[in-house]
């Protein structure tokens, strides 16, 4: 690539310099039809097993449509969405929350569809739609519209701020030719980031295995094995014993700690259902727990993640305490085994993605001795350290290329760079 061999002066206060024989539009100016979807009458109530598709925020994605959990609505409805019923080659844009922004084409394998009040389509000349595509998708875009919605109480954009979004033309051949190089170097990005999220797969099933062997079987390789009794722990060395969690821990729950109350920094932790930093969502001036205890997540995508407390803290109440009755328990180990086991008894809730008390209270486990408990748990902190590690080093790998396509993505599309057939 390089650089065009004139600039001009855009316009634009975002962007200064553009191709000399490049034109400035606005999405106004290319749009044959622009329209907004609405909630369907009656809600999620009128969704159907098969049909129509409904197009919702959550399948709207840079890098395509994402359909696993799409919704339908029967033909009657979509009908009765006229001003929203989509083609083939519109380009869809989400245009509130944390997702606004995001940019994706209707596919040629979809025929119709249909979109909620979350997203905006446009239907523009089909010779457009490849640069326009990729423009609307660059840095950017996206830093503009977050800058005409700063200030704002709440993310949204309105359909007279996407008319008066401002897009470059190139010539058409150039648009040809920007699309083309964008295709091959982004589909060979992506096919590169799509094997490191296989490999974290894979090394993330290595550390389930490893746990779920150690915590079931032990140490000793040679040692006799007996059956467990618990389908999802199998068999276990002779002289191990399978306990509830009940017969070892208190059990107990935090509480309702507003967002109000919590600062970025300060003495006591509270911590939540959430896995960056630790799980802690804050900190507030007292504490509620001095002891050395295990935590669980009860809600949400996380329920059965367990964290070992140590000090003084807080918990809210989507967490579950478990406070040890006796002085006999390794709680890292402790940490191991009921990990891997709550992932399985996960399938004993019938309210959703929750594990409860109750839930939690007759999870089993294998309990080997003290000491093997402890030397279960540190060849596990080293060896999981190392897959861990490992794991980062490959989300690293994929955040650098996602980095590096969008930087391809935006310098192409306003112009900082030309196109080659290198």
């Amino acid at each position: 690539m390089k650089r065009y061999s004139s600039y001009k002066n855009s316009g634009i206060n975002w962007l200064t310099k553009i191709p000399g024989e490049w034109s400035v539009l606005r999405v106004k100016d290319i749009v044959k039809k622009i329209g907004s979807g609405v909630t369907p009458k009656g809600g999620s109530e009128v969704y159907v097993d098969s049909g129509i598709p409904l197009l919702r925020s959550q399948n709207i994605y840079d890098d395509g449509l994402r359909i696993d959990d799409v919704s339908f609505i029967d033909l009657e409805t979509h009908q009765k969405m006229k001003n929203s019923q989509l083609k083939p080659q519109d380009i869809l844009i989400n245009i509130t929350g944390a997702s606004i922004g995001r940019t994706c084409i209707l596919p040629e394998s979809m025929s119709t569809a249909n979109i909620n009040q979350h997203i905006i389509y446009l239907r523009i000349h089909k010779t457009l739609v490849p640069f326009i595509s990729y423009y609307l998708k660059s840095n950017s875009i996206k830093e503009y519209i977050n800058l005409i919605q700063a200030g704002t109480s709440k993310e949204a954009l309105n359909m007279s701020q996407v008319l008066t979004i401002p897009i470059l033309i190139p010539k058409h051949q150039e648009q040809i030719a920007i699309f083309n190089c964008l295709e091959r170097k982004v589909q060979a990005i992506d096919k590169k980031i799509e094997l490191l999220h296989k490999k974290i797969i894979c090394y993330r099933e290595l550390r389930k295995s490893l746990i779920n062997k150690l915590v079931t079987n032990g140490l000793n390789k040679d040692i006799q094995l007996k059956a467990s009794g618990v389908d999802y722990i199998g068999k276990i060395p002779k002289n191990w014993t399978v306990e509830r969690i009940k017969d070892h821990f208190y059990i107990g729950r935090g509480r309702v700690i507003g967002q109000e109350a919590l600062s970025e920094n300060g003495r006591y932790p509270v911590f939540s259902s959430q896995t960056e930093n630790n799980g802690c969502l804050g900190y507030i001036k007292t504490y509620d727990y001095n002891t050395d205890l295990l935590t669980w997540t009860t809600d949400g995508a996380n329920a059965g993640t367990v964290f070992r407390r140590k000090g003084k803290f807080n918990c809210t109440n989507v967490c579950g305490t478990l406070i040890p009755k006796r002085k006999n328990l390794d709680l890292d180990y402790v940490v191991y085994a009921l990990q891997e086991s709550a992932t399985h008894n996960k399938r004993i809730d019938t309210n959703g993605a929750k594990i409860m008390n109750g839930e939690m209270a007759v999870i089993k486990i294998a309990f080997p001795s003290l000491d093997e408990q402890k030397d279960i748990a540190n060849i596990l902190d080293i060896k999981t350290a190392k897959i861990d590690q490992i794991i980062f080093n490959l989300k690293k790998q994929i955040s650098t290329f996602k980095e590096f396509r969008k930087t391809l993505i935006d310098d192409v599309v306003t112009g900082k760079t030309k196109v080659t057939n290198d």
